[in-house]
């Protein structure tokens, strides 16, 4: 029985770190922070490319993935409800 418990806890631990990750995943902080990332990244490459409007250009590949996060929600339930349907 001792046994039995140590694998309850250890599932239930494992649980949580699941929903931790998956609460990152989809958190705002998250988002942001990538958007963040995405925007300094891509001015740099277009200032060292020397193109016109650099500030103005980073923002393009921001808004893709802003977009593409809230898309892939739909996406996302579309799948799974064929999914579970058994359209695989």
């Amino acid at each position: 029985m001792d046994d039995l418990n140590k694998r309850v806890i250890n599932i239930e631990i494992r649980n949580k770190r699941v929903e931790t990750d998956k609460a990152w995943e989809t958190s705002l902080t998250r988002r942001i922070i990538i958007i963040v990332l995405t925007y300094i990244v891509a001015l740099l490459y277009l200032k060292v490319a020397d193109t016109t409007n650099p500030y103005l250009g980073a923002l393009i590949p921001c808004g893709g993935f802003f977009i593409s996060t809230f898309s892939l929600n739909v996406v996302k339930k579309i799948w799974i409800k064929k999914y579970r349907s058994g359209d695989k």
